[in-house]
């Protein structure tokens, strides 16, 4: 699928792979690449049979941010972005990154070259982010007298420390993934980023689809959450694992003796 191809969604062996394809434009994000990531989006959540997402980029670096010579172009772009409908609980700009938080299965994002401004945004909302050593990365809004709103206050604030994310963002200066490593912004280092999010992805679609969309969703809502709420919602979500069927057949696989092929897990339930 895609929107004039600037956005590809292939999935294989379980794994759905999302790819930025605006090379010539450093996947400069437009109108049209808005549109496509969200489309990709709802369709990997139709789909029951995806174990994992790697979000990731064709050409020389994986998001120069949005394209401002796209919207000086098509003016009604911003209203169109920055515009919430009140039945929504968020404007376009901001979905585009927290569709990826809000997926019930991991999403994997390998980063390459640049990754600015929006491209970056896209990158936090991920749930690991693989990069290259000498990728360069930046918040890039305050060069555009701008701050990070495409939910970037919500991940930085659950990626690094408060003084670290508004150097950042104040200063708008570019940094090396090793930094973002030491920053905890980058999960992990790696010469190539796809190959290690393919490997991370395939032993992630070994494992029972349904505990692992239990286990995201768990995160999401007791993550610095405080004791008493974190204690119930972990009562609640493994209360809606016990007993059934993927449940049932992780209990058979890991009893079964080593020489013998696991069974494979059905579809998973949703977590929403």
């Amino acid at each position: 699928m895609s929107n004039d191809n600037k956005v590809i969604l292939e999935v294989r062996d379980h794994i759905a792979w999302v790819y930025l394809n605006r090379p010539e434009k450093l996947n400069g994000l437009d109108m049209d690449m808005f549109n496509g990531l969200v489309a990709a989006a709802k369709k990997i959540r139709k789909d029951r049979s995806v174990r994992a997402v790697i979000l990731a980029a064709k050409g020389e670096s994986f998001s120069a941010g949005l394209d401002f010579k796209a919207v000086s172009k098509t003016p009604s772009m911003i209203p169109k972005l920055f515009l919430k409908f009140p039945w929504t609980k968020m404007n376009l700009a901001q979905r585009i990154a927290h569709i990826w938080r809000d997926l019930p299965v991991p999403v994997i994002c390998a980063i390459h070259g640049n990754c600015f401004g929006g491209g970056m945004q896209i990158a936090l909302a991920a749930d690991y982010r693989i990069a290259t050593p000498d990728a360069n990365l930046c918040i890039m809004e305050m060069k555009w007298g701008l701050i990070p709103d495409m939910s970037g206050m919500v991940t930085l604030s659950r990626l690094t420390r408060v003084d670290i994310a508004q150097e950042l963002t104040m200063t708008g200066r570019q940094f090396s993934a090793e930094e973002g490593y030491e920053y905890g912004l980058i999960s992990k280092l790696a010469a190539d980023p796809q190959a290690e999010a393919l490997a991370l992805a395939e032993t992630i679609a070994t494992k029972s689809p349904d505990a692992i969309a239990a286990t995201k969703y768990l995160f999401k809502k007791t993550w610095k959450a405080d004791t008493w709420k974190a204690l119930r919602w972990e009562r609640w979500v493994q209360t809606r694992l016990l007993g059934r069927k993927n449940q049932q057949i992780a209990m058979k696989n890991g009893l079964a003796g080593k020489d013998k092929a696991p069974k494979p897990f059905v579809n998973r339930r949703s977590f929403r």
